[in-house]
């Protein structure tokens, strides 16, 4: 067999050149990157138990206990009203989104610092890195879920027909998470000292989002008004859809969602501009 140089199979070469300005989000790189995305969220949630003593059960004692204080300090001895709904599953079932959200922000906040390893060595689109730590939360959600669901079987509570948005308003809250961790992390690669700030920014938060009170204790238009904390409109959308709250929370939810989308687009627009300094910073 003679050999033939105009038929020896091509090598391809990828130039990987830095990017200048506002650029592309380049999304269909993410696509092309699905399995890394699966790989890196089966990590986080393997790591996130591995060598612990009660391991999954840790999603459910968070949000659970924080649940027996609220219900002890808010619902007994300052009477917070709770909408006709016993208090226990009023703050439960706000904290069941609210943790999925805290903990997704906290999480990808320090991703890319935590895989500097990673990103050093190997090129990947860097936003599978933050997203992946937010989707592994799912886990967690699932399992306070299911004790929610319990809750409400005990208490004799029926979801309403209202359940289906469910899946949307989750989608809310992994938006709202990820688009502000995409914010938080690419400024911790720059100021390390953004870690320690996350901490206090999701407590503040936490008491700025109606969990352990309710947003009808505001009239319109400030209620609706109280949907630019996009996970007000979350937590509200949780307890009408599952627990049959008299006031519609469309309003509120549709200024949620809005603020959340925002806080997407920039946060991946900012991420991507300072994505070319991650490898030299990290």
């Amino acid at each position: 067999m003679t050999d033939n140089p105009s038929s020896a199979s091509v090598v391809p070469v990828t130039i990987i050149r830095p990017s200048r300005g506002w650029i592309s989000l380049n999304l269909h790189d993410l696509w092309e990157y699905r399995e890394l995305l699966y790989f890196l969220t089966w990590r986080d949630i393997k790591v996130r138990y591995k060598q612990t003593v009660l391991g999954a059960a840790w999603a459910i004692i968070q949000p659970f206990f924080t649940m027996v204080v609220f219900s002890l300090f808010f619902g007994k001895l300052a009477k917070v009203p709770s909408d006709n709904i016993p208090y226990p599953i009023f703050s439960y079932a706000a904290l069941v989104p609210w943790t999925f959200f805290a903990n997704g922000l906290s999480q990808s906040s320090t991703s890319l610092v935590a895989s500097a390893n990673l990103i050093k060595k190997v090129y990947f689109p860097r936003l599978v890195v933050p997203i992946s730590s937010v989707i592994s939360g799912a886990v967690d959600f699932v399992l306070a879920f299911v004790v929610l669901l319990g809750m409400m079987l005990y208490f004799g509570t029926v979801p309403t027909w209202n359940v289906v948005w469910l899946p949307l308003l989750l989608l809310l809250a992994l938006v709202t998470s990820l688009g502000v961790g995409l914010w938080l992390t690419a400024m911790n690669v720059q100021f390390r000292d953004v870690r320690y700030a996350v901490p206090f920014l999701v407590q503040a938060w936490m008491f700025a989002t109606p969990i352990a009170y309710p947003s009808s204790l505001l009239d319109e238009p400030w209620r609706t008004l109280y949907g630019i904390n996009p996970m007000a409109g979350v937590v509200e959308g949780f307890r009408w859809a599952l627990l049959g709250t008299e006031t519609a929370p469309g309003p509120i939810v549709l200024v949620s969602a809005l603020v959340s989308v925002g806080l997407l687009i920039s946060g991946a627009y900012y991420f991507r501009r300072m994505e070319k300094t991650f490898a030299d910073v990290v």
